[in-house]
């Protein structure tokens, strides 16, 4: 509430360095978060950038496979359609899926009808149970994935075997296709498959993780053997990049929801993200014994802690929490000058007789003085503490 008049600055009024000082800790920790947000987030997004793109020298990229199949004669072309990828099948093409997971059950059943008799070669990269079963009928992905990143043929495919060891540990597959290769096995499951098409001379090649395909990875083990016997089979390699904006996902009834979209162990991440708030909420309520009160370490004068009390009643327009204030204190200091209890200082019926008896005159008038209702704005209040600063000095005197 205002005054009119404005009131001195004391200690008790925050100056921009004491508010400077009491939160430039806060502001340090918050940059430094932001700072540190900022420079992952950069990291991450160069990271990452162009992940299994052949037109990419990322790290994550796949632009040193492309580069080398060029040298042996081997086309490379990007796609981002279904409808681009349909049409480019044929038997003298290898058909690369980066990421068939992304695709719609719909898709997916319209590039394995494309891809099935095309007597070319289809290679899924780390297909998941989402996206196998149908691009490869009679394919079935385990829920749980190799432990070891790098792994022995253990088959009788050739490519496999000049390659030798390879980073292929990832998806793991069982199939029930009698002619299909198992190779890369890891605790006796695939992590690489080739099946043979039904009709013609094609073939399907279910890889368990990109790792041979990055540009950080190529160089090591039989890596870089392996994917260029697997993508140079044929003169053309078609590397399909599928896309959340491609118009033939749009027109699909089974698009994934959202739990579909998040990746694998989320539910063991959120689990341990809540045990995590538990403990640390545990940690900051805990209580080993009652409260101990502690000396002040400098004496501060009275005078500013009414001060202050007095500015947060004003901040807070709390006229009546100031007025009651004001008369319980005078009842408590008007009490033992008329010989009235402490105990009974904030009772009327004991302490207006004895104030009326000391001041000859009518109690009835003091009631509304000393237990009245709030004053109604900020003069009233000045007024009330005048009154009663005056009963009490000639209670006093009297």
């Amino acid at each position: 509430m205002s005054t009119g008049t404005s009131l001195p600055a004391t200690s008790a009024s925050p100056t921009a360095r004491h508010v400077w000082t009491r939160s430039r800790g806060i502001a340090l920790a918050v940059l430094l978060v932001l700072v540190a947000a900022v420079a992952i987030a950069a990291v991450r997004s160069q990271t990452r950038h162009g992940a299994l793109d052949p037109r990419s020298a990322d790290p994550y990229g796949s632009r040193a496979v492309a580069e080398l199949l060029a040298d042996r004669g081997v086309s490379t072309r990007v796609v981002t359609t279904l409808g681009a990828a349909r049409a480019a099948a044929g038997p003298n093409t290898t058909l690369l899926v980066a990421v068939p997971d992304l695709l719609t059950h719909r898709q997916q059943t319209r590039l394995h009808s494309a891809t099935a008799a095309s007597g070319g070669r289809t290679v899924l990269v780390a297909a998941g149970g989402w996206s196998v079963e149908r691009l490869v009928p009679g394919v079935t992905a385990d829920p749980a994935t190799s432990t070891d990143s790098t792994l022995a043929p253990g088959c009788a495919l050739p490519e496999a075997r000049r390659a030798g060891s390879a980073d292929t540990g990832g998806i793991r597959y069982t199939t029930t296709h009698l002619g299909a290769d198992s190779c890369y096995p890891s605790e006796r499951l695939a992590t690489l498959l080739r099946v043979p098409a039904k009709s013609g001379s094609g073939d399907t090649v279910v890889l368990g993780a990109p790792d041979i395909l990055y540009n950080k990875r190529l160089d090591e083990q039989g890596n870089a053997s392996l994917a260029l016997q697997l993508l140079g089979s044929r003169p053309h390699l078609v590397w399909y990049l599928p896309s959340l904006s491609d118009g033939s996902a749009a027109d699909s009834g089974d698009q994934k929801t959202f739990l579909d979209l998040l990746p694998s162990g989320w539910l063991w991440g959120t689990l341990q993200l809540f045990v995590a708030a538990v403990l640390a909420a545990f940690w900051r309520a805990r209580r080993f014994g009652p409260l101990v009160p502690e000396n002040l370490p400098v004496a501060i004068r009275a005078s500013e802690t009414a001060e202050g009390r007095a500015r947060l009643y004003r901040k807070a327009d709390a006229r009546d929490r100031a007025a009651a204030a004001l008369r319980a204190a005078t009842r408590t200091r008007l009490a033992p000058l008329v010989g009235v209890p402490a105990a009974q200082a904030h009772a009327p019926e004991a302490l207006l007789p004895a104030l009326s008896a000391q001041l000859h005159g009518d109690g009835k008038n003091l009631h509304p003085l000393l237990f009245g209702p709030p004053p109604g704005d900020d003069a009233a209040l000045i007024a009330l503490t005048d009154q009663l600063d005056a009963l009490e000095r000639e209670v006093r005197r009297s």
